[in-house]
């Protein structure tokens, strides 16, 4: 079986925000480097939901993929997302996204319109023939109100620029379905169920929880392609409670929470989000103290 396009092991990785809330694009790189570097990812997310990419503008999104492909482009892999639930500023994303440098770009479903699946479509090989980029589908119900259905992403298999799925929809029978009938390569977009969607063909994660979990995951990763299933186990268990405790609040909020009781403080998340109150960031410091990472 061939390497997946984008590698095993991705982090949709926070935005680091100054004191005043403006993107801190030196942090972004040092934060890039280090999941990279220390936590062994094969490619780094930007722009993502845990990127805080709804609150930040086209030219901060811009500034970061050129800030993040300069500070690890030599080594790894730099994906945006670019997905919004309009059609031409999402090309108008893509476009810009492969100007600034970016190897391969997210589209996540049109959230609130809850478009038809024809319209899925449309949308996705719209915006997928905007650049010569590999591009890989969103799939998250919950939060956008709309599942791309297992014969739509089949269908959009046949674009030899759509490539792979982050599959954060959580069924992981409709998954294997897809993955049965066409060659995308499926990511978990949900770090906990990474180990029961890669036993029916995905190929690895997109993580949240890998800001602190990277290089344990990469183990567990490594030894369940190698056959290795009692010993993956072994290292999943052992960090499951990051995997599930970094969902204490919204991904970010613990992210950043967690980063700076580690000493590599990335600033604050922008409203309507708030920071990790006083008691969750205590008790997830510990919880990243205990577990062995």
């Amino acid at each position: 079986m061939p390497e997946p396009v984008f590698g095993r092991l991705l982090t949709a990785m926070v935005t680091p925000m100054t004191p005043t809330g403006e993107v801190d694009l030196e942090c972004a790189a040092r934060l890039a480097a280090r999941l990279v570097d220390e936590q062994r990812n094969d490619a780094v997310l930007v722009n993502g939901t845990t990127g805080e990419s709804p609150t930040t503008t086209d030219e901060e999104k811009a500034a970061l993929v050129r800030a993040v492909v300069a500070a690890v482009g030599d080594r790894a892999q730099v994906v945006t997302g670019v997905g919004t639930n309009d059609t031409r500023h999402t090309v108008e994303l893509a476009r810009q996204a492969a100007d600034a440098g970016a190897d391969g770009l997210l589209v996540v479903a049109p959230y609130y319109s809850k478009p038809p699946q024809a319209g899925l479509v449309e949308h996705f090989t719209t915006v997928t023939d905007a650049t010569d980029l590999p591009v890989m589908l969103y799939d998250i119900p919950g939060r956008t109100g709309t599942p791309i259905e297992p014969q739509t992403l089949i269908e959009l298999a046949g674009h030899p620029h759509i490539v792979a799925v982050k599959d954060a929809k959580g069924k992981v029978v409709e998954s294997a379905t897809v993955m049965a009938a066409c060659d995308l390569d499926y990511y978990s977009g949900d770090d906990a169920i990474t180990p029961a969607l890669m036993a029916v063909g995905g190929v690895g994660v997109i993580g949240t929880s890998t800001h602190f979990t990277g290089r344990r995951m990469r183990e567990f990763i490594d030894l369940l392609v190698a056959g290795h299933h009692d010993e993956a186990l072994v290292v999943y268990r052992e960090i499951l409670p990051v995997l599930t405790g970094v969902f204490a609040a919204q991904g970010v909020v613990m992210v950043k929470a967690g980063l700076a009781h580690q000493g590599f403080p990335v600033g604050s998340v922008r409203l309507p989000l708030v920071p990790a109150t006083e008691a969750q960031a205590a008790e997830f410091g510990a919880l990243l103290d205990r577990v062995n990472l």
